[in-house]
C-alpha cells in the first residue's frame, strides 16, 4: 500500500471527515475556510492548471496540498475533475449557535424529510448563494451525505447545513411551503424567518404543519403537480430578497 493510499484510509475512517468530490466542492471548501486533510489526483499538474483557471485565489493552496494518487484504489467514481480531497466537517456546536443566534440576518431553510440526496445540495448549493443562515433538515436522511456534498458543490462550507429534530427547530417564525397557503407574492418575508418545505409528493408533514405561523403557496399554472424542490427554494428566496450589499 502506497503512502498516499494509507494516509487516505487513515483521515478516511475519521467520524468527523468528508469526502470532497471533484475541483468545484475541493475550491469552495477551501474558500469558506474547511480544514482539508487530504487531497489526491490523478494528474496534479492539471488540477494546478484548473485552480489557475478557475479559482486563482486558492492557486496557492492547491498546488501545496495536492498529491498524486490512484484515485480509482480510493473511490468508487472518479470525478471527471481528476481529484478527490478529505475535509474536516465544521463543529456542530458552533454551527447550531448561528443558527439560533437573534437576530438573524437572513432565513434557516428547512426542509422536511427529504428523500433525494441531489436536491438536498442543490438547495444547500442555493442557500449558500443567496446568504441564507443555513439548511435544517428533519428525517433519516444525512445531509452531509458524500451526494449531497457533491450536489452542493462544497458550499456546506459557506453555510450551517445540519439534520434537526421538530423540538429542536431554531427560533422564528415558521413559513410553510402549501398549496392552500397564501399567495407569496403578498407578503414580506422577515430576515429571520424559518422557510419550511416539504417533499414534492407528500408536502409538509401534518406535525410541522401544525408548528407553521404561516401558510405560503407559490404562482402555479393549474393542473401541474408541483415544482422541483430546489426550484421551490430558489423562489422563495429570491421572494425573500438575497445576500445584502
Amino acid at each position: 500500500m502506497s503512502v498516499v493510499v494509507r494516509e487516505w484510509a487513515e483521515c478516511a475512517g475519521r467520524d468527523d471527515v468528508v469526502l470532497l468530490d471533484g475541483f468545484h466542492a475541493l475550491k469552495h471548501a477551501l474558500r469558506f475556510g474547511a480544514e482539508v486533510l487530504a487531497v489526491v489526483a490523478d494528474d496534479p499538474e492539471g488540477v494546478g492548471a484548473l485552480a489557475a483557471e478557475l479559482a486563482p485565489d486558492v492557486e496557492g493552496v492547491v498546488a501545496r496540498l495536492v498529491r498524486p494518487g490512484p484515485l480509482k484504489e480510493l473511490l468508487p467514481r472518479v470525478h471527471p475533475t481528476g481529484v478527490a480531497a478529505l475535509a474536516v466537517r465544521p463543529d456542530r456546536a458552533a454551527g447550531r449557535a448561528a443558527l439560533t443566534r437573534m437576530p438573524r440576518p437572513a432565513p434557516v431553510v428547512l426542509l422536511d424529510n427529504p428523500r433525494n440526496l441531489g436536491n438536498v445540495g442543490a438547495v444547500v448549493r442555493l442557500a449558500a448563494g443567496f446568504g441564507a443562515t443555513g439548511v435544517v433538515t428533519r428525517g433519516d436522511l444525512d445531509p452531509w451525505h458524500p451526494n449531497v456534498v457533491r450536489a452542493g458543490a462544497g458550499l456546506h462550507y459557506a453555510t450551517t447545513v445540519d439534520r434537526v429534530e421538530l423540538a429542536e427547530l431554531p427560533p422564528g417564525p415558521v413559513y410553510a411551503l402549501d398549496p392552500e397557503g397564501e399567495d407569496i407574492r403578498a407578503l414580506t418575508l422577515p430576515d429571520d424567518a424559518l422557510l419550511a418545505f416539504g417533499s414534492e409528493r407528500h408536502g409538509i408533514s401534518p406535525e410541522l404543519r401544525a408548528r407553521a405561523d404561516h401558510l405560503v403557496s407559490l404562482p402555479m399554472r393549474p393542473q401541474v403537480s408541483s415544482y422541483n424542490l430546489a426550484t421551490s427554494v430558489a423562489m422563495t428566496l429570491f421572494h425573500w430578497g438575497g445576500p445584502r450589499p
